[in-house]
């Protein structure tokens, strides 16, 4: 098992669209091969950022949604809201 830490950094005046994109990209995720479960977080002391955290059985499957179709038109869309770079870490269970 593998959890991505997905960081954006949005204004506020952005947050609403932002969660709207988010939102859409998880109802394309749901039923993909090797997706857990996402959950999304707003960072309390940082205002602004938001972390997407996202379970998946294997790099190998997370490789593959990555570099799919679908996420990279929503993923687009979000780059273009933001005019930021959205932050990947991947990390696995000890």
């Amino acid at each position: 098992m593998i959890r991505i830490h997905i960081r954006r950094r949005v204004s506020e005046d952005k947050e609403e669209a932002l969660m709207t994109l988010i939102n859409q990209m998880r109802s394309t995720i749901v039923g993909s091969p090797g997706y857990v479960s996402g959950e999304t977080l707003k960072r309390i002391d940082q205002p602004g950022e938001v972390l997407v955290i996202s379970k998946w059985q294997s790099q190998f499957y997370w490789k593959q949604w990555h570099a799919s179709r679908e996420r990279a038109a929503l993923q687009a869309d979000i780059d273009q809201l933001l005019g930021d770079e959205t932050q990947y870490e991947i990390y696995e269970y000890e």
